[in-house]
């Protein structure tokens, strides 16, 4: 046996940002691989304890520049937790609505780079940018911002939603899924992609739980678990949506549950609409900052959700006017840690469709 090692990054265009990847191959065969990180270091958690609190929300969603809006609600019902403020109905059902079309934006910006990492169909990346930019035009008339939104405050949102956000939504739900619906019909007619993608990667269950895999990439290997269905935060456990499964745990199978969550997502948008119309406007802005005091009971904090990647979560110990000490538990982190199982005895050309269907974001990882 002759190993060869493989130099791949930390610039290379499918490590999907600053990551290295150090591959030991026999012939065209994986026989081992290291991810290096910490290229996108900056010490995120320290930063976030030697700030105010209503001052780290815009740096942290920096950590995850596809989905910003999904660590800023996070860290934010972190503090609403600490501080024991209650959401007003208004802004759950907003804030759910918000946080499906960035989930359904960030699914849209992963299938167009997914395809396009295994050099398939440039017409679907075009697609999938054109429909994520109709859901981005919506969150910046919400929010003000195209990219960093920062656009929640304790119980609610920084500013008032438009008049006819109701029934701008539903015409982009409307919009999306008859786009949506035409990818599926290109690429499972595809036998390249089906050949690059099938049975390649596969993650078994025993492996995804013992590395603390989540998000779609744990559903796809047969495990029913979703925060928003096991811990349910607003009023998720009000509406009777579906958490898409598949057993195979392959690359195929990641694909096809972002597919189908893209879906779920549009269907939770719509009851939320539902709900909401009829809710006053007023009744979704926030307190302003200078009403935040110390915090109250209890002396930690945990807050989970299902960010679009898996599970987010911050463990916190709050303080008055900063916490005093904060972990936060990234999703993409313990996915990318599964990569050497996933890709060693796979070939060295499938490393890309494996590394593509982990939908990492680099940022989040070296945090």
């Amino acid at each position: 046996m002759s190993i060869m090692r493989i130099n791949i990054g930390p610039m290379h265009p499918s490590t999907h940002g600053l990551l290295r990847l150090i591959v030991d191959v026999d012939g065209d065969k994986i026989e081992n691989i290291e991810p290096r990180i910490g290229f996108l270091h900056r010490g995120v958690e320290k930063l976030l304890e030697n700030r105010m609190y209503m001052q780290s929300p815009p740096f942290l969603e920096k950590i995850d520049y596809v989905a910003p809006m999904g660590w800023d609600e996070l860290f934010v019902a972190s503090i609403e937790q600490a501080t024991q403020t209650q959401v007003k109905e208004a802004a759950q059902y907003i804030r759910m609505i918000l946080l499906e079309f960035q989930r359904i934006a960030s699914h849209l910006l992963w299938i167009g780079t997914f395809l396009n990492d295994l050099g398939q169909m440039f017409t679907i990346f075009m697609w999938a940018f054109r429909e994520r930019a109709e859901v981005l035009k919506l969150l910046e008339d919400i929010s003000g911002s195209r990219m960093f939104y920062v656009n929640f405050r304790l119980g609610g949102l920084t500013r008032q939603i438009p008049e006819d956000f109701v029934e701008r939504a539903f015409k982009l739900t409307d919009y999306l899924e008859a786009k949506v619906t035409q990818y599926k019909d290109i690429i499972d007619d595809s036998s390249i992609f089906i050949q690059r993608t099938k049975r390649i990667g596969v993650l078994p269950k025993d492996i995804a739980i013992a590395y603390g895999v989540s998000g779609p990439v744990l559903r796809a290997s047969g495990i029913h678990e979703d925060v928003r269905k096991s811990k349910p935060y607003y009023a998720y456990d009000k509406i009777n949506f579906k958490i898409p499964i598949r057993i195979n745990g392959d690359s195929l199978d990641r694909y096809k549950v972002r597919y189908e969550e893209i879906f779920q997502s549009i269907y939770i948008i719509r009851k939320c609409l539902d709900y909401y119309n009829g809710l006053s406007n007023k009744d979704v802005i926030g307190l302003p900052i200078k009403l935040i005091g110390p915090p109250a009971k209890p002396d930690i904090v945990i807050t989970q959700r299902e960010l679009p990647r898996g599970e987010g979560l911050i463990y916190m110990i709050p303080a008055p006017q900063k916490p005093y000490r904060v972990a936060l538990r990234s999703p993409a982190f313990s996915n990318l840690a599964a990569l050497p199982k996933l890709a060693t005895g796979s070939k060295f050309a499938d490393l890309f469709s494996i590394l593509g269907s982990l939908d990492i974001v680099m940022p989040e990882i070296d945090k």
